[in-house]
């Protein structure tokens, strides 16, 4: 199965060799299920032909906010609603969130409450889980196709499906807390507040549960649908 990244942004500079780039890092994310991954830097204006250059789609994070006047925002919402139409499935990880529900309808700001940074707790079903957060924006209103999967204390809307073909997620199980330790470094101090960051820093050490959203991950995108 091949999969389709479409890359919204990049990783700091001084972080990309050692940890390599936002597509890199969920192709070793979902490495082990049989994917085949080709990446489209949309970031930088570089587009699919169409919705089937892939069997199925993932929208990555990035620094911008989806609200923001770039020229390639509007055709990736396009693209979107095209990927929706055509019944694949796509994947969609905090930006990649956002802007799915942006170009479904929903909205997407600055969220009142502040940022959600490192390790936090989401409800997702029966299960309990931990996952790395980076994030200021929210979905604060649903597309009327959306409904709510998993939630936090802090953000409300934070895992989303649209039938059984669109899957999207707030925080980020791409992250390891290795990562989250080089985002505090390079673009945390000065824009998240210290206390904030300062706490971040002190959950490094504890364990985080993106085996798991890795195999859903997986699984979403190998599932049977009609056709």
């Amino acid at each position: 199965m091949k999969i389709g990244i479409l890359q919204t942004g990049h990783a700091p500079d001084n972080m990309r060799a050692s940890m390599g780039n936002y597509d890199t890092i969920f192709e070793t994310l979902l490495a082990g299920h049989d994917f085949d991954f080709v990446n489209f830097p949309v970031v930088d204006g570089q587009f699919p032909k169409g919705v089937d250059d892939a069997d199925g789609w993932l929208i990555t994070g990035s620094k911008h906010g989806v609200y923001e006047d770039h020229p390639w925002i509007p055709p990736l919402e396009d693209l979107i609603r095209e990927i929706a139409q055509s019944g694949r499935p796509l994947i969609g990880v905090c930006f990649g969130h956002q802007i799915i529900a942006q170009a479904l309808g929903g909205k997407v700001e600055k969220f009142v409450g502040g940022w959600a940074v490192g390790g936090t707790t989401y409800q997702m079903g029966d299960e309990t889980l931990t996952l790395n957060a980076w994030h200021q924006d929210q979905v604060t209103e649903l597309p009327n196709c959306a409904r709510v999967l998993g939630s936090s204390d802090f953000c409300q809307n934070a895992v989303l499906a649209y039938g059984d073909t669109i899957w999207t997620v707030q925080p980020h199980p791409e992250f390891g807390n290795d990562f989250i330790d080089g985002l505090i470094q390079t673009r945390g101090r000065g824009v998240v507040p210290d206390d904030l960051l300062d706490a971040a820093t002190e959950q490094l050490a504890l364990p985080n549960d993106n085996d798991k959203i890795a195999a859903q991950m997986a699984e979403f995108f190998k599932k049977g649908r009609k056709t």
